[in-house]
């Protein structure tokens, strides 16, 4: 593939960070975790697909899982065309805290650098931190990059607090909700193609009220969530 270049010669190759952030506490167990393993490695293909177009970006891919602890799945980051998807397996407590703690690590610069587009992480949660989350956020928040970064929510059912995760989020529209399993790969399905939108962002016009006043959001401007699937139009099917 030839390689485009800035002018003056500079490589347009720009690292992205994407990461999967997966709680496998033992509330996870059965449907829930079997289909996040299938629908994130059922999304890797097309965010290979999505790399390939777009040679502007270094597409990078990391697993985090947390549960009674936090570990990385992935050590360092991997080119997105070297990414295997490894099953996870489950513990017991929910350990949130300590994952956004290590993502502050990730987050830092270094390892970070200052040319990276925008970071995308992916949170898929079914419940609440049984650990202190809230140090572990301020700290990823009060970072350059964690403010950054673009920042999607999956709740997992029925048993999650929301405000927790738009607190991660820093907007209520890039939490999403899963009641079933259909639905939760329809999430991973979409969260996995933003890597795609922040690497090649579609300029639009600013949202305005009926008055024509901007309208103000903390989304950021190159994700677009019009796109979101309607939950309301899947079939209730079983409900966790």
């Amino acid at each position: 593939m030839a390689e485009r270049r800035r002018p003056g010669g500079e490589l347009a190759n720009r690292p992205l960070h994407f990461f999967w952030v997966v709680d496998c506490s033992g509330s996870m167990m059965g449907e829930k975790i079997a289909t996040a393993n299938y629908a994130i490695k059922d999304a890797i293909p097309g965010m290979r697909k999505a790399a390939e177009e777009n040679p502007n970006a270094q597409l990078l891919i990391r697993t985090l899982r947390f549960e009674t602890g936090a570990q990385w799945i992935t050590p360092t980051p991997v080119p997105v065309d070297e990414f295997e998807w490894e099953p996870l397996e489950l513990g017991a407590l929910t350990s949130m805290g300590m994952a956004f703690d290590m993502l502050a690590d990730q987050l830092e610069m270094p390892p970070m650098s200052e040319k990276a587009l925008p970071p995308v992480i992916v949170l898929l949660s079914d419940g609440n931190p049984t650990d202190d989350y809230r140090t572990g956020l301020n700290r990823l928040l009060s970072l350059p990059w964690g403010r950054k970064a673009v920042k999607i929510a999956i709740a997992i059912g029925q048993d999650v607090d929301v405000a927790i995760l738009e607190e991660f989020t820093g907007n209520r529209e890039l939490v999403l909700q899963a009641n079933n399993a259909d639905q939760l790969a329809k999430m991973i399905k979409w969260a996995s193609t933003v890597a795609k939108q922040v690497s090649s962002p579609v300029s639009k016009p600013a949202p305005v009220d009926v008055a024509g006043e901007p309208v103000q959001s903390n989304v950021p401007q190159m994700v677009n969530v019009d796109d979101i699937p309607d939950i309301d139009d899947d079939p209730v099917g079983d409900v966790w």
